[in-house]
């Protein structure tokens, strides 16, 4: 597997909200021009502008600005270095968050965009499995 995704599904995926997942599905479906990639926040995250409104953001920023109803430069980055934080705790590995965040950066956007909406799916899937079985079932009705 790719470190990206290694580090998507047992780094950052268990410590986002559902809300911030269905957030970051939505940008990644619609692409919205707000997911950003080279940053973390526009404004960039600045002490000057800390408390600014974000007016876009990174996947991971994105899920608290959009999901979690996060406003403020300084909220949104308070937030991504926390998960950043979480996600090397989870897999033992001091800056293992570098090689989603890379990927994300660096990887052309449609092909990223493709990608990531794959393991946001994957994600929210494993976290409702009752009610995508619902959904499905309602479907094949």
């Amino acid at each position: 597997m790719e470190s990206w995704r290694l580090v998507w599904r047992d780094g950052f995926a268990p410590v986002l909200s559902t809300t911030g997942l269905e957030a970051l599905r939505d940008a990644l479906l619609l692409d919205d021009p707000r997911l950003t990639q080279g940053s973390t926040t526009t404004p960039p995250p600045l002490m000057c502008v800390q408390d600014w409104p974000v007016e876009a953001a990174c996947a991971l920023g994105y899920c608290g600005w959009q999901g979690d109803t996060l406003d403020t430069v300084g909220q949104v980055e308070e937030f991504f270095a926390r998960v950043c934080f979480e996600a090397d705790q989870r897999l033992g590995e001091p800056a293992a968050c570098r090689w989603f965040l890379n990927w994300f950066d660096d990887t052309p956007r449609a092909q990223m965009r493709r990608e990531l909406l794959a393991e946001v799916e994957l994600a929210l899937a494993e976290r409702n499995p009752v009610e995508e079985l619902a959904e499905l079932d309602a479907v094949a009705a």
